[in-house]
């Protein structure tokens, strides 16, 4: 009888055990790599490379997505407002959601995919041809040497595409409203200028930093703890994407808010 009772309970608590299990072990790795940062040694090579991969190459990837949000948020807005006779509120609506709302958090999901898959796959990778034991053996600290550079030029990195997509986005929203629902061209960015305040754009900012920061921990920690072969590899590749775009939707709540909800 007790073991018809407790074998449900276990069943329940084995999974649970292990998320709980797992999220500890994602906190100690993201202090251990909050501690390198600020202690030597550092590896600018690999700072640098990271900056490029994760920066500059995911540029037009974000940028693509914000063009094209910012022009389907004109026409969605356009047509939601026309009900009410205020289509005037087409321009700021744009430029303030894109800003708070949809580059930041459009952008983290695209650096996710992109980005954090890399990431996992790469460092996986390493783990399997046993080239991080090879750091080891040379005195390397793995982390230091894989996960602060990475985790570092994310954090930076990132705030800077948001801002970026968020001007695309807004110029995308400017090109459908213009060509598209018969804006006038100076009316409509004058209408933007006025009413999308700096603390817009700042809090976008501060989630890309967030975000950045969750999708380069996630491909590394992942990439780190990846099981052996193909097989393992592909799942930390999967684990680290899910993961991050989880964790970027979560927290871009909370600090939504954090900014706004007074």
């Amino acid at each position: 009888m007790s073991a018809a009772i407790t074998r449900p309970l276990a069943a329940i608590g084995r999974p649970v055990l292990a998320g709980l299990a797992s999220i500890g072990r994602m906190v100690l790795f993201a202090a251990a790599v909050i501690s390198h940062i600020f202690r030597p040694p550092w590896y600018p090579r690999e700072f640098l490379h990271a900056v490029m991969t994760i920066g500059w190459y995911s540029l037009p990837v974000v940028g693509l997505t914000a063009l094209f949000t910012g022009g389907a948020l004109a026409l969605q807005i356009y047509d939601g407002s026309s009900r009410f006779s205020a289509e005037a509120a087409v321009p700021s609506i744009v430029a303030i959601g894109m800003a708070r709302e949809l580059g930041p958090v459009l952008g983290g999901l695209m650096v996710a995919a992109r980005v954090a898959s890399s990431i996992a796959a790469e460092i996986g990778t390493m783990k399997v041809t046993e080239q991080i034991d090879a750091l080891v053996t040379l005195s390397t600290n793995p982390i230091k040497y894989l996960a602060v550079p990475r985790v570092l030029a994310a954090t930076l990195t990132v705030p800077v595409l948001v801002a970026v997509g968020d001007s695309i986005g807004i110029m995308g929203g400017w090109f459908v409203g213009v060509n598209r629902l018969d804006f006038n061209s100076a009316a409509y960015l004058q209408n933007t200028i006025d009413f999308l305040e700096v603390s817009d754009v700042m809090s976008g900012v501060a989630k890309g930093a967030v975000f950045g920061f969750l999708v380069a921990l996630m491909g590394c920690f992942y990439g780190m703890n990846s099981g052996r072969g193909a097989q393992g590899v592909g799942k930390a590749t999967k684990l680290a994407v899910v993961s991050a775009s989880v964790l970027i939707l979560g927290s871009n709540y909370l600090l939504t808010e954090l900014f706004f909800s007074a």
